[in-house]
Formats: structure tokens, sequence, C-alpha cells
């Protein structure tokens, strides 16, 4: 498996965000979106208008009987400190002898620390594949499988799954990817556009998007 980058890397913290200002729009009316992440304001059916874009543009290349799942994408910045502060407390409950910076980078595979996340800027989307009649695909473990829960299946490129999950993973990648989203390779589920670490995997000067708030 290649060497992965994490989000806690200082060089994706290096790199500067020159925001466009793009608006956040609302995915529901174009993609097949799951509930399970719900939330009062509705926030995490957000995006930017440029994700959205390319992900109608990844759907347009899947093979017939399957579609996008549309799980997260916007998440406001208090609730990403709080998703990273309660997985970093787990770990650190878990491994006592682990020092702070061994923790932030352990935590930093699951949960983006909140300085620097994809998903605060509206950049990042978690999501699956579907049946056109709803029903997820096989991709090896479930969305949001931490790498403790899945002893590393989560990982994109974790050896181990089934050949039907790996295909599945396979045809996600390869639509998105075509589309101009970068995955983060601790997560299959994770995959953003404009943000600093995609800046940073494409070689990008700047990000396109930093952390914003839900008008």
């Amino acid at each position: 498996m290649a060497e992965i980058i994490l989000m806690c890397d200082p060089k994706v913290a290096a790199i500067p965000v020159h925001d466009c200002g793009e608006p956040l729009v609302d995915v529901r009316d174009a993609l097949l979106v799951d509930e399970r992440k719900k939330d009062a304001a509705g926030a995490y059916t957000h995006v930017r208008q440029a994700v959205l874009e390319r992900l109608l543009l990844a759907q347009e290349t899947l093979p017939d009987g399957l579609r996008l799942l549309f799980v997260e994408g916007y998440r406001p910045p208090d609730l990403q400190r709080r998703y990273f502060e309660e997985y970093a407390d787990d770990l650190r409950t878990g491994n006592p002898q682990w020092a702070a910076d061994q923790i932030y980078a352990a935590a930093s595979r699951y949960v983006s620390p909140p300085e620097i996340a994809p998903h605060s800027a509206g950049a990042a989307v978690d999501l699956t594949l579907a049946a056109t009649d709803g029903r997820e695909l096989d991709m090896g473990t479930r969305m949001n499988a931490s790498p403790e829960e899945s002893a590393g299946a989560c990982y994109t490129h974790a050896a181990g799954i089934s050949g039907e999950a790996r295909r599945h993973r396979d045809i996600l990648a390869h639509a998105l990817a075509g589309a101009g989203l970068v995955n983060y390779a601790t997560e299959w589920w994770h995959w953003s556009y404009g943000d600093r670490y995609w800046a940073l995997t494409t070689g990008a000067p700047a990000a396109l998007y930093g952390p914003c708030l839900l008008p």
C-alpha cells in the first residue's frame, strides 16, 4: 500500500486558502440522499456548487443500474471539533501509553483536525454506491467504520476485502476521480474537491474553499 499523507501532516496545513466565495448548495434535488446524518438545519445535504457539479458528472459515468448515495457533505466547524475530540478521547482511553502527538495523528486517520477539515469547507462528501432501488452495495465495510472497528478494512486499498467489494470500490473511485475529486485513503467513502488536501494531492497552488458557515 502506498504511503498515505494524513490530514494532520504539516504539508496540508501549509497550503494557502484563496476562498472563491462559491455558495453552499443543497443536493437533495439532484442526488439520492441518505438521512443517517440528518440534522435539524439540513447542513449535511450541502456542498459547494462545483462539488455538486462534479458529483453529477461522476454519476453519469457509473454503470447502468448504479447511482451515488450521498450521506454527508457540509459539517459545521463546532460539530467537526466535537467529532475529532470524541474520537481522540476514545483513542486516549484505549491507549494510555500514547503521546499527545500520536493521539493527534491517529485521530486524523478517521476525523480531520477541525482547523483544516474539508467537510467544514463544504468541499468534502461521504458517499457510497447504491442500486436504483436505493439498496447499498457491498463496499467491504460499513460507511464510517473506524480503523479499529474494521481492522483497517476502511482504508480504500485495504487487502482482505471480497472481490465484489473491491470491484465496487474501484467503480466508485473511477467515477469520482474522473470527475476531479480526490480520496482520503484511510476512508473509502470520503472524497473532496477544492480543499487543502485536494490542493496538495493535485498540485494546485491554493485551496479554493476554506471553512465556512451555512447561512
